[in-house]
């Protein structure tokens, strides 16, 4: 069954896992969001409980 002789296809699997963290995620990391996230206070909405009718 060559599908499970792992010869080449682990050296492409590494290979592309050594490509992706060494080249790509490092210039993929440098870029800077254009809206960084502020610093505003979470206000929690003022609710009030609903008024049935019937009750």
């Amino acid at each position: 069954m060559p599908q499970l002789n792992p010869n080449p296809w682990l050296f492409i699997m590494l290979s592309s896992w050594l490509t992706f963290s060494l080249i790509i995620q490092p210039k993929l990391l440098s870029f800077v969001t254009m809206n960084p996230p502020s610093n505003k206070k979470i206000t929690t909405p003022n609710t009030t409980p609903w008024t049935w009718p019937w009750t």
